[in-house]
């Protein structure tokens, strides 16, 4: 066993023992239960923990407590719910070095980007409190006035994603709960324990069954979303279970809010420069391992600087340290699940077998983990598994192309539309071509920019709704028109 290894294993039996007491947040109190799952540490493929597992009675009970709080909440002013939403955001982030621990420990990212995770969520509160519904005067004269006003929805499912668990939490908490509605989280079974120690930290800051917080597998969060006391789900994660959420919700007609999967092309004009773009693209690709749902995951360089910028990725792709979280020299960590380690492998392993160039990457190594080194494929297309699906993993296909409409066609010739980019110094032209990409997002010179201020969402079968800018009132609220006759 390597030194590294012994103090990664080091690492994980001081953090068992932190978990141990994390249990659900149900109407006020922490509720540990007799069911358990296992969660595994994704940096060294060894048991992390034993979360525990809602059952029927702690959704029950959970969904209850929601909504014997939700008239009192909605009553509250707004300003008394932004002073509420101000203390979780100082209290995440007088917690955040051991969130942090818990988030490195559960999606394996390095450190310094898991304990930067909370400080991003306690901002984004902090943007969400602020959130100021308008009354829109529709009409106002010697007659009659009419106006619209917005008013909560009731409870509200939040189930949140592995690959940025806080972060997801806190932007559909916080909105939720600004809006008078009242919150069940249930977080990915892969990550759980963040948002359990979430509702460890939030626990006292609000009132009982405000915000509630289960963890569980499908079959819960199946019956969360189809149980009939639940007005509204907010989910993100990929296109098959946004669409399991919506067959299950039918019945009830819930809103929902559907931030899904996305395969992003980035479009490479010949006028960039090729030095200056180089590690955004890169970054854009790469971050978290790939793991982001808006992360550039094809890529289209014109055919002129095409050798350039390939090269450039794959010194930069070389570079790169794989390790565990707690190893400063570390640069990209694992993916953080098994079942998707596997499929990005089989992604690769497909377009070489049938005839694509790894440039660099697409290799296992030895850490014990579920690693993958970053890989540049070039000589594939459309056909091709890696580009037609998302792989949502180290992994970016390079094509090239020569015309502008022709590139578009192929940029627009799928079921995603989550975002996508530009990239030229001729920021009108960019800007032309980004308004034509069937996408929730475009970005001109990046990629993705996205934030608690900036609206985000995806057109066809990357979701509805958006999440973030003030469009995230309109989300969580209804809208009721009042007509007063004088």
């Amino acid at each position: 066993m390597t030194e590294k290894n012994s103090d990664a294993l080091r690492k994980l039996d001081e953090l068992r023992g932190s978990l141990d007491g994390l249990g659900h947040l149900i109407g006020g109190e922490i509720v540990r239960g007799t069911a358990t799952f296992t969660v595994t540490a994704p940096w060294i493929d060894e048991p992390l923990g034993e979360s525990p597992e809602a059952q029927e009675a702690e959704l029950e009970a959970a969904v209850r407590a929601a909504r014997a709080a939700q008239p009192a909440w909605a009553a509250t002013s707004g300003e008394e719910r932004t002073a509420i939403l101000l203390s979780i955001a100082d209290a995440i982030e007088a917690n955040a070095e051991r969130i942090g621990d818990v988030l490195a420990a559960e999606t394996g990212k390095p450190l310094r980007i898991a304990r930067g995770e909370p400080m991003g969520a306690a901002a984004h509160i902090r943007y969400f409190a602020a959130l100021e519904p308008a009354e829109e005067v529709i009409k106002d004269d010697d007659v009659e006035r009419i106006i619209v006003v917005r008013e909560p929805l009731g409870v509200v499912a939040s189930i949140t994603p592995w690959n940025g668990p806080l972060l997801m939490l806190a932007n559909k908490v916080a909105t939720a709960l600004r809006c008078g509605n009242t919150v069940v989280a249930k977080p990915s079974p892969f990550t759980p324990f963040s948002s359990l120690l979430f509702g460890e930290i939030v626990r006292d800051l609000v009132p009982a069954g405000v915000i509630n917080v289960i963890a569980g597998g499908d079959a819960i969060g199946q019956a969360l979303t189809q149980h009939p006391e639940v007005d509204m789900v907010s989910f993100t994660g990929s296109i098959r279970a946004g669409q399991a959420i919506t067959a299950q919700s039918a019945e009830g007609l819930k809103r929902l809010q559907l931030e899904l999967g996305g395969n992003d092309a980035a479009v490479v004009l010949p006028d960039v420069d090729v030095d200056e773009v180089a590690e955004r693209i890169y970054r854009g690709a790469f971050a978290l391992s790939g793991q982001i749902c808006a992360a550039i995951k094809r890529l289209y360089v014109h055919e002129d600087i095409i050798d350039d910028l390939t090269d450039a990725l794959v010194e930069i792709a070389e570079r790169q340290q794989l390790g565990s979280p707690w190893d400063p020299e570390t640069t990209m960590g694992p993916l953080t699940t098994r079942p998707q380690y596997e499929r990005v492998l089989g992604l690769i392993n497909n377009a070489v077998d049938g005839g694509a160039t790894l440039r660099t990457g697409g290799e296992t190594i030895e850490h014990g983990g579920f690693f993958i080194t970053p890989a540049i494929v070039t000589g594939v297309d459309h056909g091709v598994p890696l580009v037609d699906e998302e792989q949502f993993g180290p992994a970016l296909p390079i094509m090239s192309f020569t015309d502008v409409e022709e590139v578009l066609e192929r940029v627009n010739g799928t079921q995603y539309g989550l975002g996508g980019s530009v990239w030229s110094q001729d920021i009108d032209q960019a800007v032309a071509i980004a308004r034509r990409i069937e996408s929730g997002s475009a970005w001109i010179n990046r990629h993705p920019h996205v934030g608690a201020d900036v609206p985000f969402g995806g057109m066809k079968l990357s979701g509805v709704g958006r999440e973030g800018g003030p469009e995230s009132y309109e989300e969580f609220t209804a809208a009721k028109t009042i007509s007063i006759l004088k």
